[in-house]
């Protein structure tokens, strides 16, 4: 069973959303600020966190930022704002996917687990592979190349560890953006080449005798590895 972390100071809104998640069966822990949200993510290692913005003491993009610093975690950001500026920061700051207030407690379900499968699952030979110098933990989210960690955004390592999951598998851009940024991103698929060419400066150290991510023009991206 898996863990959720709900991160909520309105009690009502929060017993709600664990009651349905508990129906689900997920186990569920509870926050109410966001210093206590970074001590229970710390605490219980969630598969998964559904983050209010507005909160005491540390809101949630504050909370989002420092979850980002140390971990890969699926974060889900509820909020009664519905602009499409705080939308796009949370996007920009490494969230998920993003529900407005009010909200339908199936609609919050269907969003957890489609989250949740694009987080690879994965048998024990899987969880580390390498290729010459490059060291994919998938596991533990983490990528090294000749020893030393590369340091990516967490929208990049997400659309990296996709492609690494699948070598030699052709993705196009539509494909990569529902996999990764989600089905309901709102923006343009120009992230998905901006986001390759940051991941490609990352590893330019990587000899291209080992593989590289090739482009395959008119069709999209693909992990080549020999």
């Amino acid at each position: 069973m898996k863990t959720i972390l709900v991160v909520e100071d309105e009690i009502a809104i929060s017993m709600v959303l664990g009651a349905y998640l508990e129906k689900d069966r997920y186990v569920v822990h509870y926050a109410y600020n966001g210093i206590e949200a970074l001590q229970k993510a710390e605490e219980v290692k969630p598969a998964l966190i559904l983050l209010d913005v507005m909160m005491p003491q540390l809101d949630g993009w504050g909370v989002l930022e420092k979850i980002r610093e140390k971990s890969s975690c699926p974060v889900i950001m509820i909020t009664a704002l519905s602009d499409m500026n705080q939308k796009l920061q949370g996007f920009d700051g490494g969230a998920d996917d993003y529900i407005t207030k009010p909200f339908i407690a199936e609609e919050v379900l269907a969003r957890v687990s489609a989250v949740l499968r694009r987080s690879p699952q994965l048998e024990e030979a899987d969880k580390v592979k390498l290729y010459g110098p490059l060291k994919i933990n998938f596991l533990a989210h983490q990528v090294f190349l000749n020893g030393v960690e590369i340091q990516f955004t967490p929208r990049d390592l997400s659309l990296f560890l996709f492609l690494a999951e699948h070598p030699n598998q052709t993705f196009t851009r539509e494909q990569l953006i529902e996999s990764v940024w989600g089905y309901d991103y709102e923006g343009s698929d120009r992230a998905v080449d901006l986001a390759i060419k940051r991941i490609r400066k990352l590893l330019s150290g990587w000899d291209t005798s080992d593989g590289e991510i090739k482009t395959l023009r008119g069709l999209g991206y693909q992990f080549y590895v020999k």
